[in-house]
Parts: C-alpha cells; sequence; structure tokens
C-alpha cells in the first residue's frame, strides 16, 4: 500500500449487503411457514436443548468417572471429558477419545442410545411442527 493505511476492515461493511437478503425472506411463503413451525415449537426446543445440555454435562462426567483412572492424559478432567459427551451424544465420535474399560464401553453404549433420540426427538418435532404451519395456513 502506498498510503501505509490498511483498509481491509472496510471490507466488513460489505456484510451488510447481506442484510437485505434477508429482508426479501418476508415475501416467502415457504420462509414464513417455516417461521410459523419454529414459533410453535420454541417453548419444546428450548426445553430440549436445556435437557440436551444436563446430558452431556452427565455424559462428561461418567466417562471421566469411568477411564480417568485407566488413561488420565485423555481424561484429565470434567471438562476434557465434555468434548467426548458432545462427539459421543450428536454422533458416533470422532476416534480421537475413545473408553479401553468395559464400564466406560457399556456406558459409552448407552451414551450412542441416547444420541439417537437426541437428533430423532428435535427433527420430529420440527416435522410436526411444519405440518401445523402448514394446516394452518389452509
Amino acid at each position: 500500500m502506498a498510503s501505509g493505511v490498511d483498509l481491509r476492515s472496510i471490507r466488513v461493511f460489505r456484510m451488510f449487503r447481506l442484510v437485505r437478503i434477508f429482508k426479501l425472506a418476508r415475501y416467502s411463503r415457504a420462509i414464513m411457514r417455516l417461521h410459523r413451525a419454529f414459533v410453535l415449537i420454541k417453548e419444546e426446543l428450548v426445553v430440549f436443548f436445556f435437557l440436551t445440555l444436563a446430558l452431556i454435562f452427565l455424559a462428561g462426567v461418567g466417562i471421566y468417572y469411568f477411564e480417568n483412572p485407566v488413561q488420565p492424559e485423555v481424561f484429565s478432567s470434567v471438562f476434557h471429558s465434555l468434548w467426548w459427551g458432545v462427539t459421543t451424544l450428536t454422533t458416533v465420535g470422532y476416534g480421537d477419545v475413545y473408553p479401553v474399560t468395559a464400564g466406560g464401553k457399556v456406558f459409552t453404549f448407552f451414551i450412542l442410545i441416547i444420541g439417537l433420540g437426541v437428533v430423532s426427538i428435535p427433527a420430529g418435532l420440527v416435522a410436526s411442527a411444519f405440518s401445523k404451519a402448514r394446516d394452518l395456513e389452509e
């Protein structure tokens, strides 16, 4: 730069142009239906979100209890074990951290089964809400 002034931070203002796209959403029936569906199940989703946070915490504490004596470098604290809880409840894990004890493996099995509900319950709630939103439209 010849002037010595870095103007790259001004590029952030280009992002404000993208906000205009969101204004188009009010004209779309599908977007309005999506909004109405989420308004219908807002309370259920909030309760389910907090329940999921509690399950992640309990999963982290549980795996710490089972695995810390055997793998203290991997499960060094409850907070380090929370990563295992998040990946196990939402997927089948990344493979970077896994239990080696029998108790930890059985605990993991139950967490994986609960994780299926963590994904399927909100999907069912949203599908039901879309159906109700469509019925309210007609």
